[in-house]
C-alpha cells in the first residue's frame, strides 16, 4: 500500500509489475481490494495501479460532494507521484465516470479506455432524483441500504448463486464511510454527460455490458456507441462482470490491453 496527499486528503494506492501502465478504479462502495485477483494475473505483463477514490477503502472523504473531477485529479496525481505519462484506465460503474472525467481533463494521458458496467451519460432526472432518495436512506439506515445496495448490482439469478461472493463485497462496502456515500452520491447526480468522448476516436475504448444489469439499461448502454468505434462486449448477466463473467473476462481485457 502506498499513499499520496492529495488537497490535504489521504489517497491510498498499489502499484504492482512492470511494463505500460494500467489503471484499476473501483465503482461506487468498492475500493481497490476488488481487483486483487485481477491484479495478480495483470501484472504479470503490465504496471497495475490500483486505487481508492475519494471516501472509500482507504483513502479519505474530501468534502461533502465528490465531483467525478476531483476523483479524476487524484487519478492524475497518483500517476504523476509514479512518474507515469500514459495509461490504460479501466473503471467499473463510478469508476467509468471517474475515467471519462480523467479523458476530458488529460486526454494526453491516456492510451485506452474501458467502461465496465458504466456508461457517458449522464443521470435522467429520474435517477438524479433516486441519488436524492438514497442519501436520505443510507443517513437513516446505513447497514440496510448498503445491504440491499450490493444484493441489487447482481443479475437475480446469481443472488443464490454467487450468495457467497455477495457477502464479501457488502463486508468490504460495509467499511465505506457514511461521508464518502453521501458526497460521491451527489457527485454522480451532478456528472456531466461525456457521450461525445465515445464519438472523437481520440483512442481505443471498450464497452462492457450485462444485459441483465439492473442498475444500466442495456437497450440505453447501447445506444451510446451507435456510430463509433467503440468495441462492446455483452455478457448475460448483472452489474458485476468482474464477479459474474470473471473467466470469460480476463482474456477480453488482457486482449485489449494490448
Amino acid at each position: 500500500m502506498k499513499n499520496i496527499l492529495y488537497k490535504n486528503t489521504k489517497i491510498s494506492f498499489t502499484d504492482s509489475g512492470e511494463g505500460n501502465a494500467i489503471v484499476l478504479l473501483h465503482g461506487f462502495l468498492e475500493n481497490k481490494k476488488m481487483w486483487a485477483e485481477y491484479v495478480e494475473l495483470f501484472s504479470e505483463k503490465y504496471r497495475v495501479i490500483t486505487i481508492d477514490l475519494l471516501g472509500h477503502g482507504e483513502s479519505d472523504s474530501l468534502g461533502y460532494v465528490h465531483e467525478m473531477e476531483d476523483n479524476a485529479d487524484v487519478v492524475y496525481e497518483v500517476l504523476q507521484s509514479l512518474k507515469i505519462e500514459k495509461a490504460t484506465i479501466l473503471g467499473h460503474s463510478m469508476g467509468g465516470y471517474v475515467a471519462l472525467a480523467f479523458a476530458e481533463l488529460f486526454p494526453e494521458n491516456i492510451k485506452k479506455l474501458v467502461l465496465l458496467n458504466s456508461t457517458s451519460k449522464e443521470d435522467s432526472a429520474e435517477k438524479k432524483l433516486n441519488r436524492t432518495r438514497a442519501i436520505k436512506a443510507v443517513k437513516q439506515n446505513y447497514v440496510n441500504f448498503v445491504s440491499l445496495a450490493i444484493a441489487n448490482l447482481f443479475s437475480e439469478n446469481n443472488r443464490t448463486r454467487l450468495a457467497d461472493e455477495i457477502e464479501k463485497v457488502r463486508e468490504q462496502a460495509l467499511k465505506t464511510p457514511l461521508q464518502g456515500i453521501v458526497a460521491s452520491l451527489e457527485g454522480m447526480k451532478i456528472r456531466k454527460d461525456r457521450e461525445w468522448l465515445l464519438h472523437e476516436n481520440r483512442f481505443p475504448v471498450l464497452l462492457i455490458l450485462g444485459k441483465k444489469d439492473p442498475v444500466l439499461n442495456y437497450e440505453e448502454s447501447l445506444a451510446q456507441i451507435e456510430d463509433t468505434t467503440v468495441e462492446l462486449v455483452s455478457f448475460e448477466d448483472g452489474h458485476m462482470s468482474h464477479i459474474e463473467n470473471k473467466e470469460e473476462l480476463k482474456p477480453i481485457l488482457l486482449d485489449f490491453f494490448n
